[in-house]
């Protein structure tokens, strides 16, 4: 069996993620382009593989027209968003996430957002290399509310980390961990109050069509003047004109982007804006959770593709 691998930082600092996919018999395809794989780049790559680990690359349903023996997708992550689901299943073939493995990582990252951009400890890096010593008066981390979008594995984490900055949380979610919240004193609310109250606000929401653009002028004009918006979830949940007009006019004291609706973003204004710290993406790009990723990405690619080739021995 043939697998195709998106992710570049598939097996990078572990060899033990290719070496799983190489005693199950697979040959490996490898995306040596150094980059996300377009549709097109997708659609020549992925011809004749019978699975695939996929990064955020777009496995569309025109790329699958291309792919008649794929049998098995193994998500590097856990958002779907860049995967025609509808089409997977149209087709009978599997799909599987690495739930939880880059929970931490992602936390750690938001936070750190979250400090660099209240602290503004890019602009104060950059002036002292200029041998500018002057002082930058910067907002409050400690005490502070902290506004949750999504109270998954990764606001969970952001939440415990917040706790010990003695942080006041709000948070909002469908599927509500009534125990979990009880127990960090996390309090339920409405996106509303949350743009209304926060002084941090963190997105860590699936992009769905009922979350697409959820975050738009209208509840930028809602947040404090010393709000600081943070995103290590996926672009298109913020309406990223909205955003990067109010950062310009300094609407709302700053953000933190990791993930943008088109990455590198397109518009070049966001690489000029002193108040906002940029990501490439790259939360979840550690030593411990791409291991994790990798390994747990092999093996449900490899229980799923066994389960079809034992069938089909049967």
């Amino acid at each position: 069996m043939r697998v195709l691998i998106t992710p570049r930082s598939f097996g990078k600092t572990d060899a033990y993620a290719f070496q799983l996919l190489e005693e199950a018999g697979f040959e490996i395809v490898k995306n040596n382009t150094g980059g996300i794989l377009t549709e097109k780049q997708l659609s020549e790559l992925i011809g004749g593989c019978d699975g695939v680990i996929l990064g955020v690359d777009p496995l569309t349903s025109t790329v699958l027209d291309k792919a008649p023996n794929l049998k098995a997708v193994a998500k590097y992550g856990v958002g779907v968003d860049n995967i025609d689901l509808a089409a997977c299943e149209a087709r009978g073939i599997t799909v599987s996430r690495t739930v939880g493995a880059n929970a931490e990582a992602v936390a750690d990252y938001t936070f750190a957002m979250m400090m660099a951009a209240a602290r503004k400890i890019i602009p104060i890096d950059g002036a002292c290399r200029k041998s500018d010593w002057s002082k930058a008066v910067t907002v409050d981390v400690y005490g502070k509310t902290l506004g949750l979008i999504g109270l998954g594995a990764i606001g969970k984490g952001v939440a415990a980390r917040a706790k010990g900055f003695g942080m006041r949380i709000l948070a909002s979610d469908l599927f509500w961990d009534f125990n979990y919240a009880k127990s960090m004193g996390i309090q339920r609310t409405r996106p509303e109050q949350i743009y209304a109250e926060a002084d941090f606000i963190s997105v860590h929401t699936p992009l769905t069509n009922k979350t697409k653009g959820m975050i738009g002028k209208a509840q930028i004009e809602m947040m404090k003047s010393t709000a600081i918006i943070i995103n290590t979830a996926r672009g298109g949940i913020i309406d990223e004109d909205a955003l990067l007009e109010a950062l310009r006019n300094e609407r709302i004291y700053g953000a933190g982007i990791d993930a943008f609706e088109q990455e590198p973003p397109t518009n070049t204004a966001w690489f000029e804006l002193p108040n906002v710290v940029l990501g490439s993406h790259s939360a979840a790009s550690t030593i411990g959770a791409t291991e994790q990723m990798g390994r747990m990405a092999a093996k449900n690619l490899i229980r799923d593709l066994d389960i079809l080739r034992e069938a089909d021995l049967a």
